[in-house]
């Protein structure tokens, strides 16, 4: 498999878990209830089934992540990381409704661009 390809699928399948992780959270959230500091909620969580759903999440891009950062410079793998950020905004959108502010969608660009910029960087210097 070449590098690119390997790159591109690994990255996918981390913003995949990574996605799921916190929708999962968001769920387990929306089932609980509101927040109270005490054993009853605690419990409602663990016995809540998105909370091992975004256990599972955090245990496969944990083993994603160590997979690519065997191979991916550490400066472009971490920034490329975060693109979480904005997939999770989107599905938030999509799926919970919830509305993007101007500073968001700014936010989400700003991201994207500098996730840009590193790999163009990475891949110029990479060729020197």
């Amino acid at each position: 498999m070449s590098t690119k390809r390997f790159y591109l699928i690994g990255f996918a399948a981390l913003m995949l878990f990574d996605t799921l992780t916190q929708v999962f959270f968001k769920l387990a959230t929306q089932h609980a209830g509101p927040f109270e500091p005490n054993t009853a909620w605690l419990l409602g969580i663990v016995h809540n089934g998105w909370i091992f759903g975004a256990m599972l999440g955090y245990l496969f891009a944990f083993f994603t992540w160590m997979t690519l950062l065997k191979h991916a410079p550490v400066g472009p793998a971490f920034a490329a990381s975060h693109l979480e950020v904005v997939t999770v905004l989107l599905v938030s959108v999509a799926y919970f409704g919830e509305r993007l502010t101007l500073i968001q969608v700014l936010g989400g660009l700003c991201i994207v661009l500098g996730i840009v910029f590193l790999s163009f960087s990475e891949s110029k210097h990479g060729d020197a």
